[in-house]
């Protein structure tokens, strides 16, 4: 993997100048429309209560590059961040656009990791809800244990060990090789984690394995005896999800997607700027 800057310089990240043209002037539709499509993922985040404060991060590849990814700026809510406040940087930690603000160094640690990995991570989320931090803290994880963990999470669920708050650069080869074909993660100790092809997909993807983390929790809750399945029945219901999620106009979570805008630009289309 790519070497990068120290800490020390990462979270000092130059700004390179540009004209007085407008955020939205100065690039490609395609990137704007990415922005669009991130701000949207930060407002939704916030509006299923997701957000950690200024904690955790959702990012996305720039169309067109390799080693360029958008991010938020480290001191605004998620509630707060709009297309064109997004941040670009590259993954030698390099600042690329012009903000006030700079970019956390564990978001970029994380985050270029798996941009790095593979270019199917277009979009990345990490979270840190009850639900998610509540199971990555349990030695199982999550349980085969209910239609929401089995249709999609369980198959494509990977498992990072903890190490820490993320300020180590060598943690990032260890946290790709756990992640391996996965398209979502639990990293233990911390929260959970999911990349998709599109921010729809990424987004789809943590709604589902965290939907599955609070059924865990809800059934674990008292003194009732839990239902294990049979294997058998895992099995089919895994392969059941995998044919659900991957055609029809429900795979890549597009239906979803389109949903969950169409709310958005009614309740608080300022995302969009």
């Amino acid at each position: 993997m790519k070497s990068v800057p120290k800490k020390s310089t990462i979270t000092k990240l130059h700004s390179v100048k540009t004209s007085g043209k407008s955020t939205r002037a100065r690039m490609s539709r395609e990137e704007w429309e990415t922005r669009v499509d991130l701000a949207a993922s930060y407002r939704l985040s916030y509006m299923m209560g997701w957000s950690d404060m200024l904690g955790t991060h959702i990012s996305c590849r720039v169309p067109g590059t390799d080693n360029q990814f958008l991010i938020n700026p480290y001191g605004l809510l998620f509630d707060e961040i709009t297309a064109s406040s997004l941040i670009k940087c590259d993954t030698d930690g390099n600042k690329l656009s012009e903000s006030p603000y700079e970019v956390n160094f564990a978001g970029f640690c994380i985050h270029s990791a798996i941009h790095m990995h593979s270019h199917e991570a277009n979009a990345v989320m990490h979270c840190h809800t009850r639900e998610g931090v509540g199971v990555s803290s349990q030695k199982q994880g999550l349980l085969p244990l209910t239609q929401m963990a089995l249709a999609m999470p369980y198959s494509q669920l990977r498992y990072h060990d903890y190490e820490g708050i993320a300020h180590d650069l060598t943690e990032r080869e260890r946290l790709v090789n756990d992640l391996g074909d996965g398209t979502m993660m639990i990293l233990r100790n911390h929260g959970t984690l999911t990349i998709g092809t599109t921010v729809g997909e990424m987004f789809a993807r943590m709604y589902r394995l965290e939907r599955a983390c609070k059924f865990q929790l809800a059934a674990q809750c008292g003194d009732a005896e839990l239902n294990h399945l049979p294997k058998e029945v895992v099995d089919h219901t895994m392969q059941q999800g995998k044919e659900v999620n991957t055609t029809g106009r429900a795979a890549g979570g597009a239906l979803l997607w389109a949903g969950l805008l169409r709310r958005l630009d009614r309740l608080d289309p300022s995302y969009a700027v």
